[in-house]
């Protein structure tokens, strides 16, 4: 059974796309299919099953073929943030969007994130986890091996209370990724002039405080960031839906 979670959601979907060449030299990335549906739809039908019923979508490059995609879309309101006058990153784009946003938590989804499901719906793992008593913001992780794109030493560990400690050094290897969705009090970047930022220093402040955390999730995560990662995406997801 869901369990309540936000009815918001941040879906940051602005960026150029340029390791996504040549695929979005005409289109943007959060257009481009992986097995015939657009990264932006995969995302949205996550988070309208997960009980978002409004999304606000920031739009960048090739704004205005987002724009008339979304347009066509039914369920979920959608609402655009608009950075063609310059890309905001990603605090900076959250921060940006927050008129729109609202004040309570929300979702933030990244447009290049996919996954299979395990055995708990990933999202509704994330909003069991969530205890706005101790968090700001919660991450969903996924461990070492357990799909396509956690390349490199960056990474997470994670205590037995969930906390979590932001890692680039290569040794030891960090054991979770974030894989581009969570769960965030909009107020963490009040304090964050206006303007384009990354989320990382807050998630630096916060881990000192002891409020970031994680939660890890049992399905098979796939990063589509450029065009070999989008047809390794597109085996697995057509493997699973072959699958007996």
């Amino acid at each position: 059974m869901s369990v309540p979670g936000p009815k918001t959601a941040m879906v940051l979907a602005a960026g150029i796309g340029s390791r996504m060449r040549p695929l979005t030299e005409r289109i943007p990335k959060a257009l481009v299919p992986v097995a015939g549906i657009p990264l932006i739809d995969r995302v949205l039908n996550r988070l309208e099953d997960a009980g978002v019923e409004r999304a606000v979508v920031n739009v960048h490059h090739f704004a205005g073929q987002l724009e008339e995609h979304l347009a066509k879309r039914e369920g979920m309101e959608i609402l655009i943030s608009d950075e063609r006058a310059g890309l905001l990153d990603s605090g900076g784009g959250i921060k940006h969007a927050a008129d729109k946003l609202g004040r309570d938590p929300i979702f933030v989804a990244n447009i290049d994130s996919l996954w299979i499901e395990g055995e708990k719906p990933a999202l509704e793992g994330l909003k069991e986890a969530w205890d706005p008593a101790a968090m700001d913001i919660l991450l969903l992780l996924v461990t070492r091996g357990q799909g396509i794109g956690f390349e490199g030493p960056q990474g997470f560990f994670r205590d037995n209370a969930g906390r979590l400690t932001h890692s680039v050094a290569p040794d030891p290897p960090t054991p979770f990724a974030n894989i581009g969705f969570a769960i965030l009090k909009p107020e963490v970047l009040d304090g964050e002039p206006d303007g384009p930022f990354s989320i990382i220093p807050t998630w630096h402040r916060l881990q000192a405080l002891g409020r970031l955390h994680g939660t890890p999730m049992d399905g098979f995560w796939m990063h589509v960031g450029d065009p070999v990662a989008r047809d390794a995406a597109e085996f697995e997801i057509l493997g699973e839906v072959l699958a007996p």
